[in-house]
């Protein structure tokens, strides 16, 4: 079977893995679950952060996946043929179990055998090796040995082929990316990275260091293997496209674009703005989607989805469009994802949140690009101005900056920041995508705080009442955060009743017990999950034993871990602060104190 179409990719990638004992896990939220180190899941991966540390999966040691992910530290690269803001990852995983021979012969054997990709249009690089770890010479051998010729290697650095960690420590390693030549000329026999004919389809991370917070690598205890694989890519592969644009997954889009502005995209002063038209919405729309229903603002999730869709916005002025656009690329995304029901079944949450976003914005763009014209005659923005720009006219800063660059004028971003700071105190983390603290953070402090927010779950349901479920949780070293479903403010008397239950059952030293089982099982049982969140067919279910409660538990819950072994070393529970995050969905947040 030749193939071409996202759905066969998919499927025919999951049923490989399956082949060599890989067990399937769901694709989870964009917005990840109890990860401080993200805005959104931008790897197949971020589920997995506790497993690939060392604890045990309920599936086993080899998984797969195909993951949507969000990346928005490439969002000025957007614009040429493969950059992309929501891309799907194809994933799999060994979990302390096969290793470099066994994880290289599996992605060859995948292109070249159910792909069907030439091995002549294949390249690869290696890591050339540091101080802090040598040469990969035994990923290059399987590659030499699978038939790639020495030409087709190259070794390159950290920059190029090290993964991690993603934040100060936790595990890291090595990787070898897989480039496929796009152009229809003849591959060269000799592979140059450089070459933008060769682009990369498929990456494999060997984790099998570990980063200390002196910054020094050490071997890890577990040597994990984890291959990710642009979808995106691989259709342009597959149907000899050199323009993600072009391929299935994005050329409906463009299509609805050329009708609504009346341009084509083959003209070449249209192409970028298209690009990011279409690139931009369909980030927006999978965001929008989601049930966490994260809606445009000016801090962090909010302002990264706010800033796509002005962007888009902005450059829809650019080819002409007068009139709201953005809501009219929905229809050709559903299509696209018909498997994503989340996009249907939340679509008119969707074109209300695009439709008030752009009228807001178009009330004020034109306006705002003549104000930037007469500053830019100065062939300069000072901070102040630029503040304004963002103030007055809802200018995210960024797009200020991508007009300076596009009219090669000066702008001081650092006079902005100190403008900013005068005025308001903007989410650093919308434009950074990360914390401080590590992807992988297990932390004492931090396992303490997880536990906490299990017994904050149960003790808010105990005295609100049923109707609070779980929306969603952030962990930090210093703090946790708790949404939850209630339709209104908390008073005092609520909020100490909360807190005594926590503290009461801390000091009642119960024991904390970690099991395996089926997913509805755990379910029957009484184990709580979280709203919106998808979970695999066995799960872990962590339990707080109270014998003293008729159910024989305190809380119950489906969680990843990792937790204490017992409440009593918890310490002193205090509730910091309550405030709202939307329409009947409050917010916690919350300490622990020795």
């Amino acid at each position: 079977m030749q193939i071409k179409s996202r759905i066969q990719l998919v499927n025919s990638y999951l049923d490989f893995f399956k082949s060599k004992n890989h067990r399937q896990i769901p694709n989870s939220s964009l917005v990840p679950a109890n990860d401080p180190t993200v805005l959104f899941t931008t790897a197949g991966m971020h589920p997995l952060v506790p497993y690939l540390s060392g604890n045990p999966h309920p599936l086993g040691k080899r998984l797969v996946n195909v993951q949507k992910c969000i990346r928005t530290q490439d969002i000025d690269e957007v614009g040429d043929s493969t950059h992309h803001t929501f891309f799907e990852m194809l994933g799999n995983w060994s979990l302390g179990d096969y290793w470099k021979k066994e994880a290289i012969s599996y992605t060859f054997e995948f292109l070249t055998k159910t792909l069907c990709i030439p091995k002549e249009n294949l390249a690869i690089t290696c890591f050339k090796g540091d101080k802090d770890a040598p040469k990969d010479e035994e990923s290059a051998n399987i590659w030499l040995s699978l038939g790639i010729p020495k030409e087709k290697i190259a070794f390159l650095g950290k920059e190029d082929n090290w993964w991690g960690p993603a934040g100060q420590t936790g595990p890291c390693g090595p990787d070898t990316e897989v480039f496929y030549w796009v152009s229809e000329k003849k591959p060269p026999k000799k592979f140059n990275p450089k070459d933008k004919n060769w682009v990369e389809i498929g990456n494999n991370v060997f984790m099998e260091y570990h980063k200390t917070p002196e910054q020094k690598y050490i071997k890890a205890k577990q040597k994990n293997v984890d291959f990710g694989g642009g979808v995106e890519r691989m259709i342009s592969a597959l149907n000899l496209l050199n323009d993600n644009y072009l391929s299935p997954l994005f050329y409906p889009i463009i299509k609805e674009i050329e009708n609504i502005s009346g341009l084509y995209y083959n003209d070449e002063k249209n192409k970028t703005s298209m690009r990011i038209i279409a690139d931009h919405i369909k980030a927006s729309c999978m965001i929008l989607a989601e049930e966490h229903q994260v809606a445009p603002g000016n801090t962090g999730r909010g302002y990264v989805l706010r800033r796509l869709i002005r962007r888009a916005v902005r450059h829809g002025f650019k080819l002409g469009i007068k009139e709201n656009f953005t809501s009219l690329l929905l229809s050709p995304i559903i299509q696209i994802y018909s498997d994503y029901p989340e996009l249907k079944k939340n679509k008119q949450f969707i074109i209300t949140q695009l439709d008030a976003e752009e009228k807001k914005f178009r009330a004020t763009l034109e306006k705002g690009l003549n104000m930037f014209s007469k500053f830019a005659k100065n062939r300069s923005i000072s901070g102040k101005e630029a503040f304004l720009l963002y103030q007055s006219y809802g200018f995210p800063i960024e797009m200020t900056q991508e007009l300076a660059k596009e009219k090669k004028v000066k702008l001081s971003l650092a006079d902005f920041q100190k403008e900013l700071k005068k005025h308001q105190e903007l989410s650093r983390t919308a434009s950074a995508g990360v914390f401080k603290s590590g992807l992988a953070d297990n932390s004492e402090k931090t396992i303490r705080l997880h536990t906490a927010t299990h017994m904050l779950n149960e003790a808010l349901s105990i005295i609100l009442g049923s109707e609070v479920s779980q929306r969603g949780s952030n962990i930090t070293p210093e703090r946790l955060r708790f949404d939850f479903s209630f339709p209104r403010k908390l008073t005092d008397e609520e909020l100490k009743a909360v807190e005594s239950l926590v503290n009461k059952k801390i000091s009642e030293s119960l024991e904390v017990k970690r099991e395996e089982m089926p997913l509805q099982k755990a379910i029957d049982s009484g184990a709580q999950g979280e709203f919106g969140h998808k979970y695999p067919d066995i799960v872990s279910v962590y339990t707080i034993i109270d014998k003293k409660d008729k159910r024989g538990f305190f809380s119950k819950e489906i969680c990843t871990g990792p937790h204490v072994k017992n409440t009593s070393s918890i310490g002193v529970f205090k509730i910091t602060k309550q405030e709202s995050v939307s329409a009947g969905v409050r917010r916690i947040k919350a300490v622990v104190e020795d």
